[in-house]
């Protein structure tokens, strides 16, 4: 029984082959991320640039078959497929023929400075593709490095002051206007005052 356990504890688990990893090591810098275009036809980035230097060991970072490798466009280009998925690297010497099954972590070529997308650095463009749609490759590696999102310029601001009372109305210099009675009763009074006097008139005339 001691020895059966013994037994057990000596036994080491060696992990399985990473399912996928960095196509350059140690962990590379990227230089420019993935740009998915709005249209197919139109620009951006269709993969992304991580820094190296020329020579550099490139690695399988995912298993499959080796369905390209040759130039293309003046660069060397390799692509790894496996089923519905393909991974692609430039500008890259290959060291693989078609046809080539390899694993995560197998030398494939070697980093050409010929045909860099980061000139005057040398850099591989990595690229990941699902049928027709092209993908981040970064969500193939564990430990993406996230790039955060710039600041908005819109700030906290306090809550803005009620605005004060109003003031109170002025009083005016003018004198408020005598109500309608009193107005009616001094024109009587006119009326009256003129009648008198022009009757004293008259009979001073007769006189």
């Amino acid at each position: 029984m001691n020895l059966a356990l013994l037994s057990l504890a000596t036994l080491t688990i060696t992990p399985g082959p990473a399912a996928s990893d960095w196509p350059l090591q140690p962990r590379p810098e990227v230089l420019r991320g993935f740009e998915l275009p709005a249209k197919p036809w139109l620009p951006g980035h269709r993969g992304v640039d991580l820094a190296g230097r020329p020579g550099q060991p490139v690695l399988a970072a995912t298993p499959g078959t080796i369905t390209y490798a040759g130039p293309l466009a003046g660069r060397g280009v390799i692509t790894i497929t496996t089923g519905p998925r393909r991974t692609t690297y430039e500008p890259v010497v290959p060291a693989v023929s078609v046809g080539t099954t390899v694993k995560t972590g197998t030398v494939i070529g070697r980093l050409s400075a010929a045909g860099s997308h980061c000139l005057p650095r040398t850099c591989l463009h990595w690229g990941l593709a699902q049928a027709n749609q092209y993908l981040n490759p970064l969500t193939l590696v564990p430990n993406r490095p996230v790039r955060l999102l710039p600041l908005t310029n819109q700030q906290t601001r306090p809550a803005s002051a009620p605005p004060p009372p109003s003031p109170p109305p002025r009083a005016t210099d003018a004198t408020p206007a005598p109500p309608a009675n009193n107005q009616r009763t001094a024109k009587l009074i006119i009326a009256a005052t003129a009648a008198l006097t022009l009757t004293a008139a008259l009979l001073i005339r007769r006189d």
